[in-house]
């Protein structure tokens, strides 16, 4: 009766364990994506540039704003000004 308690016990700190182990990756792809956020765009942006020219414009002026300014400049409602 003891030992399927402990394997019981056992298997909920390991669930436990990935869980954070989840956690803890998921926090670290948000850091690399904020602070790569602009850089990527920028990349994005230029690869649109090079496959159509009306679109390419239009993905270059939005990338000249950073994220930051864009994330200032939303309304209460999450649209753009």
């Amino acid at each position: 009766m003891k030992s399927k308690k402990k394997n019981k016990m056992r298997s909920g700190q390991a669930m436990v364990e990935y869980i954070i182990i989840v956690a803890i990756i998921a926090i670290a792809a948000l850091i690399v994506f904020g602070l790569l956020g602009d850089a990527i765009k920028k990349k994005g942006s230029g690869a649109v540039s090079a496959l159509d020219s009306d679109l390419g414009s239009e993905a270059q002026s939005a990338a000249q704003q950073s994220s930051a300014d864009f994330i200032k400049n939303l309304d209460a409602d999450g649209t753009s000004r």
